[in-house]
């Protein structure tokens, strides 16, 4: 409770709200998935099985202005069952609905792309690898700490359904001949949700832009489009997104970089609930060329993948999921048999 004070106190001050209580809200949320995952890797001579552990607990904490004007933040005290203090930034909700995410806020074109099935699980096939195509819709969403993201209410404009978002970030990279560390960042997004009579459809698209404070590649650190759209008629939910564009990779912020041109992803999937089970079935296929600095080649790196999934609801907070997925992958146009094959998961995940 005196750490609640503290930080209560030290919002208050920090944003000169005289009317915020002394006191904050909080509230915490966890999770703790438990079972076993077998690999089969393409480039090993027998499948080998472990034990999955991942916990994860958040606290969140809010509170309102007497003028309606809620503030939150927050941290992270297990990651994936590591010890963990990773601070959330600072979210304005206003009396009209919109919202304005500071500090680590995050980037419009990642806020506004439409939720689409994808299976649960915790498998996955794992190894090193230089395969560098991108592994998710968003994958140019990157932005310095500096920063806001904003949101608009809902039916934005006069138009009903209609959700927009403007963010942007303020980095001061050092200007260096082989890393890469991300600048600036500008970014929008948007997300219209209507009824086409008994179903319900979702559509959201956005555009990002950041710069790099490397002084010599051709790229920018990402340069994305991304659309997706989501329909769900009864217990059915299909989805698909695609985004394309190109950018720079680094393992780390500020490491070696190379850059990475032609990005084409593509992701579907579908999800089907029948009492308190859900069936899920959903697709990857990626590719992009990855070159040194300054370089240009015509062959790509590409990843290929298909999952499904059966969660079953045991009791309220308990769910016994059983996942598949079968991985393709190259490198280079070459097939990269270390980094291809099949996984499964069984086991449980409880939340609260």
């Amino acid at each position: 409770m005196k750490k609640e004070l503290l930080l209560a106190s030290a919002l208050t001050a920090s944003l000169g709200l005289a009317n915020v209580a002394e006191a904050a809200s909080m509230s915490m949320a966890g999770s703790i998935n438990i079972g076993v995952t077998g690999d089969d890797g393409d480039g090993t001579a027998t499948a080998t099985q472990s034990a999955v552990q991942d916990a994860h607990l958040s606290v969140s904490i809010s509170e309102t202005t007497d003028g309606g004007v809620q503030l939150s933040t927050g941290f992270t005290v297990v990651n994936e069952g590591s010890a963990s203090a990773n601070p959330s930034g600072l979210t304005l909700t206003f009396t009209d609905g919109s919202s304005l995410d500071l500090i680590e806020g995050g980037s419009a074109y990642a806020g506004a792309i439409a939720s689409i099935p994808a299976a649960s699980g915790q498998q996955g096939v794992s190894n090193t690898t230089a395969n560098n195509a991108p592994t998710d819709l968003d994958w140019a969403s990157t932005q310095d700490a500096v920063g806001f993201d904003w949101g608009s209410a809902a039916d934005f404009g006069g138009v009903s359904g209609l959700t927009v978002g403007v963010s942007a970030g303020f980095g001061d990279g050092s200007n260096t001949a082989q890393t890469a560390t991300v600048e600036n960042t500008y970014s929008i997004g948007a997300t219209y949700a209507t009824d086409a009579g008994d179903t319900a459809i979702t559509i959201g698209g956005g555009i990002i832009s950041a710069s790099s404070d490397n002084a010599t590649a051709n790229n920018n650190m990402a340069d994305s489009m991304a659309v997706s759209i989501a329909a769900t008629t009864g217990d059915l939910t299909i989805g698909a997104g695609y985004s394309n564009g190109s950018g720079l990779i680094a393992s780390t912020e500020g490491a070696a970089a190379n850059e990475l041109d032609s990005v084409a992803y593509l992701e579907a999937g579908a999800s089907y609930v029948s009492g308190d089970m859900t069936f899920t079935v959903s697709m990857v296929s990626s590719e992009g060329d990855d070159n040194a600095l300054q370089g240009s080649t015509t062959t790509s790196d590409s990843l290929e993948t298909v999952s499904a999934s059966v969660d079953y609801t045991v009791a309220s907070g308990v769910t016994a999921t059983f996942g598949y997925t079968d991985q393709t992958t190259s490198d280079e146009d070459v097939n990269d048999p270390g980094a291809s094959g099949s996984s499964w998961y069984i086991g449980a995940g409880i939340s609260f």
